[in-house]
């Protein structure tokens, strides 16, 4: 093998850092609401550190789920304001927005037919489902999503470890016109091996529109910095298919 044909082989193996994914659109940085971070300073240094890693535009999700995190909109934005301020105060120069993301349980379709959902981008919306057991009415309410004028993304399919011998449903919402977000750490193994051989799959059939983080709390950004040597990873950023920067 020549020398130009080793380099155009080996040239997508890497990546120096996030800059090209530039906008994630999956995180949990409003202190205090949900599972995520508990205090405005935890957040701002998972900012800062994001900031890091090649990120200038953050726009944070929380949970609204109608038996654990009853968040509404009016909460999530007073808590992104004071998340703002403290970003200006720091003079970091990353911007933070906010949209959710949303449960699909039994009490979605009524928020659905009564309130504007929370979005960003082109009318995005962040959805997810539970991790234990198929939600019988998910192409349903998919439906109603996307009569209603919204794009359904749906957050961490990877992590729907059931479907994992079954992959044609995956195939289904990809026809259903649903868009996939995976969780960076998955190609870490973060969460199951499971979970991380259906990232692998689903970046290798380009079937993955936006990676998010998923942050939490410090210790996701800190495993972020051992995945630049990731080849799926590194495939998914070059690959043309990532819709992050449109954001």
């Amino acid at each position: 093998m020549n020398l130009l044909n080793f380099i155009r082989k080996n040239i997508n193996r890497t990546i120096p850092d996030f800059s090209d994914v530039g906008v994630d659109m999956h995180s949990h940085l409003i202190p205090g609401i949900d599972d995520g971070v508990t205090t405005i300073e935890e957040a701002v240094e998972i900012v800062k550190q994001l900031h890091k890693l090649g990120y200038y535009k953050l726009i944070t999700t929380p949970h609204i789920m109608s038996d654990f995190y009853k968040n509404t909109p009016e909460i999530i934005n007073s808590g992104l304001k004071l998340l703002q301020n403290e970003i200006r105060k720091q003079n970091i120069s990353v911007t933070i927005e906010a949209a959710a993301e949303y449960y699909l349980d039994y009490e979605f379709e009524k928020k659905l037919e009564k309130e504007n959902l929370m979005t960003f981008g082109k009318k995005y919306i962040l959805i997810e489902i539970s991790f234990f057991n198929p939600l019988d009415s998910l192409h349903e309410i998919i439906f109603n999503l996307e009569t209603a004028g919204y794009k359904p993304i749906l957050a961490h399919p990877e992590r729907y470890t059931y479907w994992l011998y079954d992959f044609n449903k995956y195939i289904e919402l990809k026809d259903r016109g649903v868009l996939f977000q995976i969780n960076v750490n998955s190609l870490i193994g973060e969460y199951s091996l499971q979970a991380k051989k259906i990232a692998e799959k689903l970046i290798e059939n380009n079937m993955v529109e936006f990676l998010g983080t998923d942050v939490h709390f410090m210790m996701h950004v800190e495993l972020m910095n051992k995945l630049l040597s990731n080849k799926h990873l590194a495939k998914l950023v070059y690959s043309g298919n990532l819709l992050n920067n449109t954001l």
